[in-house]
């Protein structure tokens, strides 16, 4: 043989073959049977089309490029411009811009709001559901907008002022003083360094910046904020202390003040996050920052809270679609990946593993669909309203959805390492969407109030109100009155409500678990009877319940191949 002669090259030593092909070029609402019937449920049928249409956009490969390429190109703060002036810079990947300009083509910033109609919330919560599939962090921004509109609207000469840009579908990346854009969007600032949760610990100070005091006059700001949303917002609703009150106010603080200079909050760094990656969270000061009361001086917990309320489901419906894209990431890998002499999706132990995370990711869809429309019953609820419908849309938006705060965004983080182990070493590596999800799923379960907050809050709900609660566990007895394992769970519950005050406290999380669960079954029992026996069974039945253990314990009983290809139909070969 000729020694100059080439025996080998490099990249041949092997045929690559049995890898799962990327799971691209598929549409995200028109494959999944439980969004398409939560949704006609819901009365929003007639937003079906664009959930089609935006479903099929979202699954393009190219599209969900954005996410990989927004989360590896991370945000970075420009304190001074070279001339030395602080200008507090947010520098932003294109992809980060594309996938908000996506979010806002939607409306899914306002679509209750700019276009109000029957049905609109779950209209809503279906898209962003869709979104938070692709991409978490450029979630943030759009939630907190979202959620003060409820908030501003009562601001009513403040809103006239906002109304436009809020409502618009254009998303406007340029940092200009508000009268200059053409969309806006709102953070948030509420915890501080010694609080945290507990936010009436807050010391930030705010002195009026002429005569006038009280709810629509100007302040000025000093303090901090440690964890201070999305910096790059053109306002941030701030709690602060006022000089005459003890009481903490709430603050709408532009990121320009009226005279077109910026505003003094200070962005002293960026929070080096575990997940989240594409979103820019940040620790900020105020050096006698611009701001103008909203709400009723010392009133400023309750007003922001009723922000937190939307956010909160938002971080419900996070969670559920972290749930979601990291089951139908399993699934695909499973269909094309063989082992042992077969496709992995032919074996039964993983075909229980999948349907068992099925079961779970229906149930958490069903849920905050069945949440958006409590939301928007309740919102169109007179003042004293005492009828059945009134009362169970209370009891569903101020009880059950805290419970669902907890639970879900609980729940998210065992769903995504188990999705992800099924993927085997692939999923761990950061090439792949596994680690990314895996990465996102506990933000939610802390961001807006942690387990024990909202199981606390779950407590408070239930006493402040009791006839909405009594209103929803009724109507719970009248559907399970034939249903002896959902009748022997509400049962138990009860049990649990009507032990010592000291009792119930400890008990908050095993409460709020069992809340969730019941409405969780609840729900289900409106889809396919064998989904909704295999959840009881496995959620409920005392003799059988597996839900706090792994996943994969479904009963040999239930039709497991059945329950994954309703889940995420297998497409033609």
């Amino acid at each position: 043989m000729n020694p100059t002669e080439v025996t080998h090259r490099p990249g041949t030593t092997h045929e690559v073959t049995n890898q799962a092909p990327p799971l691209a070029d598929y549409n995200l609402f028109t494959t999944d049977a439980a969004l398409g019937e939560a949704l006609a449920r819901a009365g929003a049928n007639w937003h079906r089309e664009t959930l089609a249409r935006h479903g099929e956009t979202l699954g393009k490969a190219e599209t969900l490029a954005l996410a990989d390429l927004a989360n590896r190109h991370e945000p970075e703060l420009h304190t001074h411009s070279p001339r030395g002036e602080r200008i507090d810079a947010i520098e932003f990947h294109p992809a980060w811009h594309e996938l908000l300009a996506l979010l806002r083509k939607e409306g899914l910033h306002a679509l209750p709001y700019s276009d109000p109609q029957p049905g609109a919330m779950a209209a809503r919560c279906a898209g962003y559901f869709l979104h938070a599939q692709l991409e978490s962090g450029s979630l943030c921004p759009l939630t907190m907008t979202f959620a003060s509109i409820a908030v501003l609207q009562r601001e009513t000469a403040l809103f006239e002022t906002l109304r436009a840009p809020l409502y618009t579908r254009e998303h406007d990346a340029r940092d200009l003083p508000l009268a200059q854009k053409r969309s806006m969007m709102i953070g948030m600032g509420m915890t501080e360094k010694q609080g945290g949760s507990d936010v009436r610990s807050n010391r930030t100070e705010a002195r009026p910046a002429g005569v006038e005091t009280g709810r629509g006059a100007a302040y000025l700001l000093t303090g901090h904020k440690w964890f201070f949303s999305a910096p790059q917002c053109d306002a941030h609703l701030v709690l602060a202390r006022t000089t005459e009150h003890d009481g903490i106010s709430c603050f709408f603080v532009p990121r320009y003040r009226p005279d077109g200079t910026k505003n003094a909050v200070n962005v002293q760094r960026l929070k080096n996050k575990l997940g989240n990656r594409s979103n820019a969270s940040s620790e900020v000061e105020f050096f006698d920052a611009y701001g103008v009361m909203i709400g009723d001086e010392g009133r400023g917990v309750p007003t922001i809270i009723e922000m937190a309320n939307y956010t909160r489901l938002d971080c419900v419906i996070g969670s559920a679609a972290l749930m979601r894209a990291a089951l139908v990431q399993a699934i695909h890998h499973a269909r094309h990946r063989s082992a042992f002499g077969r496709v992995l999706a032919q074996h039964p132990l993983m075909q229980n593993v999948l349907a068992d995370l099925a079961l779970e990711s229906e149930a958490a869809t069903v849920l905050f669909m069945r949440l958006a429309r409590a939301f928007e019953d309740s919102a169109d609820a007179k003042p004293g309203d005492t009828d059945d419908q009134s009362l169970e849309a209370r009891a569903w938006r101020r009880i059950v959805t805290p419970a669902a705060k907890f639970w879900v965004c609980k729940r998210a983080l065992a769903f995504t390492g188990e999705a992800m182990e099924v993927w085997g070493g692939n999923g761990y590596v950061e090439e792949g969407p596994m680690a990314r999800f895996y990465r996102e799923a506990p933000v939610n379960s802390i961001w807006e109030g942690s387990g024990n907050v909202m199981c606390l809050d779950v407590l408070r709900a239930l006493e402040r109100e009791a006839d909405a609660a009594q209103a929803l566990f009724l109507a719970w007895r009248r559907d399970a009155q034939t249903h002896p394992v959902l009748n022997a769970a509400l049962d138990r519950l009860s049990v649990l409500l009507n032990g010592a005050p000291g009792t119930r406290e400890a008990s908050a999380r095993r409460i709020a678990q069992q809340i969730v669960l019941i409405a969780q079954a609840m729900l289900l029992r409106d889809g396919p009877p064998e989904v909704a026996e295999a959840f009881i069974a496995t959620r409920l039945d005392e003799h059988d319940a597996d839900c706090d253990r792994v996943f994969g314990t479904l009963p040999a009983r239930f039709d497991h191949a059945a329950i994954i290809e309703r889940a995420f139909p297998a497409r033609p070969v």
